[in-house]
């Protein structure tokens, strides 16, 4: 079925422009280099219902769903407890009011164990106010299905931690990670659109420079690839300029039709 990537945020855990910087990128006027934090929504079609599965609730995250308008999401799959991935999640709350069901968020147990500890007013069950968001968590499988479409987790390395990216269709979300295990690959045959952290020039103890990731984007041959997770040491344009025609910079609120 026909669906599309939406970029809620493209930028790294402190955003961009970065508080207290006045680098080029920093005080760019494209608004391509203007990135909240990294968060993507899935919009397909299931028979006669538009569906919406958002990528991480980040700190960014009322923003970016007034910027599109969205109405509705109808389930969260989570990649790790990070701050920068999490903190929106009580934004979640007009929406899940909306619903007649409470809205699913799909985690590992890491990530459900620090979720229940900092959302613990919205997860204990002796908190009677009726205004909590209506949500409720579900363990994320290896397979997980929603509605008419299935997200298969990705096992990542980010630094000395363990995350999960998603493969969903012809497209793959790979955030936050500094390297891909082996036994990964297979899960990212055949990709149309593979999006994959790439922070900056320099290496990283816990992300994926601008090289390295362009050494994935070569192993994987993905028909396009996109980076994300950017931080404000690359700007838009001049990154653009010197990438493969095949690879690109995301940027917020960035389009990409894909197949589930």
């Amino acid at each position: 079925m026909q669906a599309e990537i939406v970029f809620l945020g493209s930028g790294t855990s402190m955003g961009v422009p970065t508080l207290g910087c006045g680098c080029a990128v920093c005080t760019s006027i494209d608004p391509r280099d203007r990135r909240m934090r990294p968060s993507i929504i899935v919009l397909f079609r299931d028979g006669d219902s538009e569906r919406c599965v958002l990528i991480d609730t980040g700190p960014d995250f009322r923003q970016q769903a007034l910027r599109e308008n969205l109405h509705t999401i109808d389930a969260v799959l989570y990649t790790h407890a990070h701050a920068d991935h999490i903190l929106g999640l009580d934004d979640l709350r007009p929406l899940s009011f909306k619903n007649l069901r409470k809205i699913p968020l799909y985690a590992d147990q890491t990530t459900t164990q620090v979720l229940q500890q900092v959302f613990a007013y919205t997860f204990s069950e002796d908190n009677k106010y009726p205004y909590k968001a209506r949500v409720e968590l579900r363990p994320l499988k290896e397979y997980t299905r929603i509605f008419g479409a299935e997200f298969a987790t990705v096992p990542l390395v980010h630094g000395t931690l363990k995350t999960v990216g998603f493969r969903f269709g012809n497209a793959a979300y790979l955030t936050d990670m500094s390297d891909i295990p082996e036994t990964s690959f297979a899960l990212l045959q055949d990709l149309d659109v593979l999006i994959v952290d790439a922070l900056r020039r320099t290496p990283h103890p816990s992300h994926s420079n601008l090289e390295t990731s362009l050494k994935f984007v070569e192993k994987i041959r993905p028909r396009l690839a996109y980076f994300t997770h950017i931080a404000h040491d690359l700007g838009h344009v001049e990154t653009e300029n010197e990438l493969p025609a095949h690879v690109h910079m995301a940027y917020d609120g960035l389009r990409i039709p894909i197949e589930l």
